[in-house]
């Protein structure tokens, strides 16, 4: 097994040792690490101090366990003292323990990859917020070596136990996955983290907003109240009512043709569907992407419009309302592909399975396919083309329209 060694001088040394191994011979391979004489040494586990005679395993160490290491007077030896944990893997001095910590750099910086939970914990004044961190990496230790026992009582099965074998074959695909696990948390640790969404600073019909920014929904969308508020609601088209089906679906009130969206200084016109969704404000989809020829720059962190000609900044998580943040969920589902599947003008059924039928609502078959060879026969890609007539509920003349717009 693997402990960790914390000496007075901050000094972290991790060494691989027998559970059964004595004290003594433990202090013995610190002698040769640290240079500091068996005889001058003391260790301390939670708090207590480790006889020379005792074994690792007696003294309850196990496997990733902290022992400190002192030398010299007695006070050092409190000191380090207040810095053990307690058997339920919490602080018997927290604040020291932080302040211990933080003085060493390389562990910090070591935390910041592999753990950076506990090392905001420590950075932090919530001390209980730490304790906690604490017990719950003391909690998780145990809970590995009991897995690590029941693996080992697993090798010792009768072989011809068919329910033995069966939590054999369950033991080996779960170590599988928590060593992918263990991997993506040393090499990977910022794919555990909150990924925050792309939001930049619009102004719609003069009125500014925060623009979620989504190249996965096919069309621009923006919520009753926010049309309402930019006084747009007077525009709205409710000819192009339906539903919008995406992880969940919203009901679309109608569309918008045409409005002036400002992004950095330049003026865009800009078309939406209109939801009726209390939870999302507006979302600038791959519709408005593509004709403004939009380009998501992640390396440097903004959204370049008309090719280049105006860069605005993606917001940082402090800029963003937090409301926001809770609502992007909905926002996927009122979207996620976008496309408002059941709407077409002149639906009087809002978004039934027959709606849209008298344009062709058909949205497969040979019917559509001589729609898509059509349009493609006047130069537009197939996949453009696709996209439009699914946009116009398989309407031939709106999809031209909008592909000639676009």
């Amino acid at each position: 097994m693997r402990i960790t060694v914390m000496t007075a001088d901050e000094q972290i040394i991790s060494l691989d040792v027998d559970p059964h191994e004595s004290v003594e011979n433990v202090k013995a391979l610190l002698e040769v690490e640290t240079r500091v004489p068996l005889q001058q040494q003391q260790l301390l586990f939670n708090g207590k101090e480790m006889k020379n005679f005792e074994k690792l395993s007696a003294l309850g160490v196990k496997d990733e366990d902290l022992v400190m290491m002192v030398s010299g007077s007695a006070p050092s030896v409190e000191a380090s003292r207040d810095m053990g944990l307690n058997p339920d893997g919490s602080a018997v001095n927290p604040s020291a323990l932080q302040q211990q910590l933080r003085q060493d750099s390389n562990m910090m910086g070591q935390l910041f990859q592999t753990d950076p939970e506990f090392a905001q914990a420590l950075l932090g004044n919530d001390l209980d917020k730490l304790q906690s961190v604490l017990r719950e990496r003391h909690r998780q230790r145990s809970e590995m070596r009991r897995k690590q026992d029941e693996e080992l009582a697993l090798l010792y099965a009768d072989p011809f136990d068919v329910e033995a074998q069966k939590k054999i074959e369950a033991a080996i695909r779960q170590k599988g996955i928590d060593e992918n696990w263990a991997a993506a948390l040393e090499y990977n640790p910022e794919a555990f983290a909150r990924v925050i969404m792309l939001y930049v600073d619009m102004e719609v019909n003069g009125v500014p907003l925060k623009a979620f920014v989504d190249s996965g929904a096919q069309s621009t969308i923006i919520s009753k109240s926010c049309a309402e508020r930019c006084g747009l609601l007077r525009l709205l088209d409710q000819r192009y009512r339906g539903i919008a089906h995406g992880v969940g679906q919203s009901e679309i009130l109608g569309r918008i043709h045409v409005a002036p969206i400002k992004i950095g200084n330049i003026f865009y016109p800009c078309s939406f569907l209109v939801l009726d969704s209390p939870n999302m404000e507006f979302l600038f989809g791959l519709d408005m992407l593509r004709k403004h020829q939009c380009i998501i720059d992640l390396k440097d962190n903004v959204l370049r419009v008309g090719g280049g000609e105006v860069s605005v900044p993606f917001l940082h998580e402090k800029d963003i309302p937090s409301r926001f943040l809770d609502d992007e969920r909905h926002a996927k589902e009122a979207s996620s592909s976008g496309a408002p599947a059941n709407s077409s003008a002149g639906d009087k059924n809002r978004g039934s399975a027959s709606s849209g039928a008298s344009h062709g609502g058909n949205l497969q078959g040979a019917e559509f396919e001589a729609k898509v060879a059509k349009l493609v026969e006047l130069g537009f890609g197939r996949e453009a083309v696709v996209q439009a007539l699914k946009l116009f509920n398989g309407n031939e003349e709106q999809a031209a329209g909008f592909l000639f717009g676009g």
